[in-house]
């Protein structure tokens, strides 16, 4: 295993995404994060969001579609969906690792046919084949290698290292 990303790095680069999120998402907003991979992440970042006085809704959307493989099955399916109301309200998207965009589209195309007003996306790592596709925000863009750590797992396992690890 080699640490690409420190846990150090990795909180400097959630406040920054903080930062650039306290001008638009306040306490009108929901906050959903895509389980199971973004818990760390999505905690990071809220409670970056409030020490910067700002209180949206966190609620989150279980979307799977690796099933504990290395590579997606090219089918996203809902394991759990979100638990609060998202009519009328707009949805802050925050997943651990973007790279086909198949999982933020199917998770947008979600929460609007449930009411949500807007969406705005984020992830954590992008990876080098995501770089043509449309995201709002992104913490760090991953060299192409299988990647654990801060919510990423290798069939579950890894996934509360504090710092992000290429596998060799």
């Amino acid at each position: 295993m080699r640490v690409l990303l420190s846990a150090e790095e990795i909180a400097e680069r959630v406040e920054a995404l903080a930062d650039g999120f306290a001008g638009q998402v306040d306490d009108g907003w929901t906050v959903v994060a895509l389980l199971q991979g973004a818990i760390p992440f999505a905690a990071d970042l809220m409670r970056a969001i409030e020490r910067r006085g700002r209180h949206p809704i966190y609620d989150s959307l279980w979307l799977e579609s690796y099933h504990d493989a290395r590579e997606s099955s090219g089918k996203v399916v809902v394991r759990a969906d979100i638990s609060r109301a998202i009519e009328g309200r707009p949805a802050l998207i925050v997943d651990d690792v973007f790279d086909s965009g198949r999982t933020i589209a199917y998770a947008r195309a979600h929460l609007m046919a449930k009411g949500a007003t807007r969406t705005l996306a984020c992830a954590f790592v992008r990876k080098p084949q995501a770089m043509g596709e449309a995201i709002d925000a992104i913490g760090w863009d991953a060299p192409n290698d299988f990647l654990v750590g801060y919510g990423m797992d290798d069939a579950g396992r890894y996934r509360g290292l504090p710092y992000i690890a290429a596998l060799d």
